[in-house]
């Protein structure tokens, strides 16, 4: 008999043995985005016998278990061949197959069609968890959900989740391993019953529950039909299908209509109990606001006030009192001198300035300036975000940008990713996944990496433009949107296929909840932060060693006849440029550091070269995964040979004209 190779017990070994979960839910409610939060970048496809459409599989952080990507299902009755695969990969393919799990993947803005499904997969008899994902955008519409109620009627942990950010995503993790059978609430009609019964006395034990066979029986599903011919009997599932017709031929509907019906009015009354909606006060002013903002003739001169308001608040307020205020009494006043003081006593100089070297050290390069220049500014722009997403302001905004997207070969949809690119160029890539055609994502994934500055890097152009004259900062914002709009007007002229017309939900206009955007933005600040730190500390110790090692001054030289000749920069823009590779933020607060030693013409060409040079490694990675090699070696390729185009431009220009700002 075989052994569990870690504990030695007979298998199987539910403890020691890869724990295999299904990660299922309806459409755009962030399945793909929570998988790629909790697993590892390795992936591998996996096919599902009897199916053409494959499923990706990766291996979940921390835990021993794998995780299952699986297609938007609207039912489990479907007859769609992804929405098939979804509940596939659920039909054990071997007599000892792993533990399965199932996470529920819900939309709180949409509880009522999540928890159908849920109620759907309930019936496997598996090991169960919900998440329900995108909680900031439901409390900004006043949606509530009682999450320990709704734990109380599956019979299974509920969690929360704002995925796109990783906020609540090892929460889930850290559920796994205690997740429940949820309890069977659906009441069938009899003659359902009665051939529930009959089937469970003819099946032998599975895996998976007797029930959702004799379900997907009912409903003539093809795969469970399979499993039962190879993995059973094959005059058992001629037995069953011949009783399943009889009770087919007298009901007027097709059973999974029937029996979806049932899961969608259940779920409705579990939803009227364990959810209530903040209704926007009858406010006349906000319902013309509303209608204002979406008209050409009030919506662009609205929009302009909004940028302008937005630039008073991360530019003025965060990126110059805040940041000053926070460095020169904090950092140079006190933490930098008291550092000096904790390592001074170390007698290796390599060690000391490895730590604080003021050029290179990890504490002035990497810490320091995160702390004091990234966080600040990252928190303001995350309350000015949540601002217009909890007013209801920012699908205005996309029906006011339709036609502009329209000519780029997007939709008003487009806006949503673009203005994410503001937040997080990697999670932006990701919501791409909410436009429809393939056309349309090539073309946002496009825009993003071409030139859209992330809220790190922004916070930094916010702080070098704000000490230079107002013209550096029409230049390079100038620079960025109208690049943009040539390049999305190309890239829909270049590409094939078409866009798709503009649908999507228009909450009310309301007043934000203050409170809750200062929570979820503080929230949101802590947990990039704490994924960027680290990678701070690391790339500025990687540079530094690479200082150490002479690797600079040999980059330096061989890329001299470019940053130096062609655009103008000074031989140190090279250390910049590999920090932004690694981490657009590190880049952007190494530029901040070494500031002194460009004038300002320098600092222009540096800023727009770094927002249009390439994406982080996060974003880069995240871009093969999602529009493929192939697209995404031509996106990196191109926009990196632009970046040197558009600096050495701007810098002869400038130099030309005899422009300094």
């Amino acid at each position: 008999m075989k052994k569990c190779s870690d504990c030695k017990a007979d298998e199987p070994c539910i403890k020691h043995k890869m724990q295999r979960l299904a990660i299922v839910g309806n459409m755009s409610v962030g399945k793909s985005t929570l998988f790629s939060r909790m697993c590892t970048e390795k992936t591998s496809v996996i096919k599902i016998p009897g199916n053409s459409v494959s499923i990706i599989s990766g291996k979940i952080r921390g835990i021993n278990a794998q995780a299952y990507d699986t297609h938007s299902i609207y039912s489990i009755f479907s007859s769609d061949e992804e929405e098939r695969a979804a509940r596939d990969i659920l039909i054990p393919l071997e007599e000892n197959s792993d533990t399965w799990g199932i996470i529920v993947t819900a939309d709180a803005k949409n509880m009522k069609r999540s928890i159908a499904i849920a109620l759907q997969f309930a019936e496997y008899g598996l090991p169960m968890l919900l998440n329900i994902n995108m909680i900031d955008e439901a409390t900004s519409r006043g949606i509530n959900i009682n999450t320990e109620e709704l734990s109380e009627i599956l019979g299974i942990d509920v969690c929360t989740t704002v995925a796109r950010d990783g906020i609540g995503v090892r929460k889930v993790v850290s559920r796994i391993s205690n997740m429940q059978i949820p309890d069977s609430l659906i009441e069938y009609p009899d003659w359902v019953m009665n051939y529930l019964e009959f089937a469970n006395k003819l099946l032998p034990p599975s895996i998976i529950s007797s029930r959702i066979i004799g379900l997907l029986l009912l409903a003539g599903d093809t795969g469970i039909e399979k499993h039962i011919e190879d993995k059973i009997s094959s005059d058992l599932l001629e037995q069953l299908k011949n009783i399943a017709e009889e009770y087919r031929q007298n009901e007027p509907l097709p059973i999974g209509i029937i029996l979806t019906s049932l899961y969608n009015k259940r779920a409705e009354n579990i939803v009227n109990s364990i959810q209530t909606i903040q209704k926007p006060l009858k406010r006349p002013f906000l319902n013309k606001l509303g209608d204002w903002c979406t008209k050409l003739s009030t919506g662009i001169p609205i929009a302009l006030i909004v940028l302008y308001l937005m630039y008073l608040f991360i530019g003025t307020f965060g990126a110059t009192f805040v940041v000053d205020t926070v460095n020169m009494k904090v950092f140079e006043g006190f933490l930098l001198p008291l550092t000096e003081k904790i390592v001074d006593p170390i007698p290796n100089k390599f060690f000391r300035d490895m730590l604080i070297d003021p050029e290179f050290g990890i504490l002035p390069t990497g810490v320091f300036i995160a702390l004091g220049l990234v966080l600040p500014v990252l928190f303001c722009f995350y309350i000015a975000f949540g601002f217009l997403e909890g007013s209801g302001y920012l699908p205005r905004l996309s029906i006011l940008l339709d036609k502009l997207l329209q000519k780029m070969g997007l939709n008003g949809k487009g806006v949503i990713p673009l203005i994410m690119g503001f937040s997080c160029v990697t999670m932006a890539i990701l919501t791409t996944r909410m436009l429809d055609s393939k056309k349309e994502k090539n073309i946002a994934s496009f825009l993003l990496l071409l030139g859209m500055p992330c809220a790190p890097l922004l916070a930094v152009m916010f702080i070098i433009l704000g000490k230079m004259h107002i013209t550096a900062s029409i230049t390079v914002f100038g620079l960025i949107f109208l690049q943009i709009l040539v390049a999305g007007f190309l890239a829909n002229k270049i590409l094939p296929g078409e866009r798709t017309p503009l649908l999507m939900e228009i909450p009310p206009m309301r007043i934000p909840q203050f409170f809750q955007i200062i929570k979820l933005s503080a929230i949101k600040t802590y947990f990039f932060m704490k994924e960027a730190v680290p990678v701070f500390i690391i790339a500025s110790l990687f540079v530094f060693l690479f200082e150490r090692m002479g690797g600079l001054d040999i980059l330096e030289k061989i890329a001299k006849p470019v940053v130096n000749g062609f655009m103008g920069l000074p031989e140190k823009s090279v250390q910049v440029f590999i920090k932004t590779i690694i981490r657009r933020e590190s880049g952007a607060t190494e530029i901040e550091h070494l500031s002194s030693n460009y004038d300002n013409v320098q600092l222009v060409v540096n800023l727009l070269v770094m927002t249009f040079l390439s994406p982080c490694m996060n974003a880069t990675i995240v871009l093969f995964k999602e529009r493929g090699t192939r697209a995404a070696v031509v996106i990196i390729a191109t926009v990196m040979i632009y970046a040197i185009i558009i600096g050495s431009v701007v810098n002869h220009t400038c130099r030309f004209f005899g422009i300094t700002f």
